[in-house]
């Protein structure tokens, strides 16, 4: 099976100036992505599609082949599904059909290689058509806050709380990655869809980079679990 991943990195950003190639680490962030898509036993090429000529140089110099991405499809408003169908398309008249699309996100740099590998073999083992990152919730009850400032407890019963141990498995879908099968994009416009799995990572590997506090919370998690 042949499998692509397809890394999206606008020039662009409202919180972080410059953040897909911000210092992390040691490293420009996106290095962590590429790095991890490259020790995969499973992908074919990786791929940066990006509008910004910083970030696809700097993709180009950690081994990931670039993208120059139309501007009109580079506003943060864009989907990451129409990105997405760009890359694929461009992919294709390349180097032909790829069986399976992994979608990995810079902004996610808590994960290994080997999340990706075993997300690949349930895929397979599973037939899915789409899958997930996730990690799973524990103890986690929340409550919805309406206009007026209303509170309702919103995934149990406050009136009835249960034991820890007889709650439902629960999981957060974390977007450090998706796996899909390219026409499950092309059909449906959405990354998920016919048969959806999902991979659990471990739950520090579910931060991600938004703001600068971020930054430094996932750096530490990095510098005590990775390096």
């Amino acid at each position: 099976m042949i499998v692509d991943a397809i890394i999206l990195a606008r020039g662009g950003s409202r919180g972080i100036p410059r953040k897909n190639i911000i210092n992390f680490c040691g490293k420009p962030l996106i290095y962590w992505t590429i790095s991890q898509c490259l020790s995969s036993k499973y992908i074919r090429e990786v791929w940066v599609s990006s509008d910004s000529d910083e970030i696809l140089k700097c993709a180009k110099d950690f081994g990931a082949n670039p993208i120059l991405r139309p501007n009109e499809i580079a506003d943060h408003d864009v989907s990451s599904e129409t990105s997405w169908l760009h890359a694929i398309n461009y992919i294709e008249g390349k180097m032909g059909l790829a069986d399976l699309i992994l979608g990995p996100q810079v902004t996610s740099p808590l994960r290994e290689s080997s999340d990706i590998d075993r997300a690949f073999d349930k895929f397979c083992k599973g037939s899915y058509d789409s899958m997930f990152s996730c990690s799973k919730a524990e103890d986690l009850f929340i409550w919805e806050e309406s206009n007026n400032g209303k509170l309702t407890s919103s995934n149990y019963n406050y009136l009835s709380r249960k034991r820890r141990q007889d709650l439902p498995v629960q999981i957060i879908e974390n977007g450090s990655f998706y796996l899909f099968k390219p026409d499950i994009l092309k059909n449906n416009n959405n990354r998920l869809g016919g048969k959806i799995g999902s991979i659990e990572m471990d739950y520090w590997k579910m931060f991600e980079i938004d703001t600068w506090d971020d930054v430094k919370m996932c750096s530490s998690l990095m510098k005590e679990f990775l390096l």
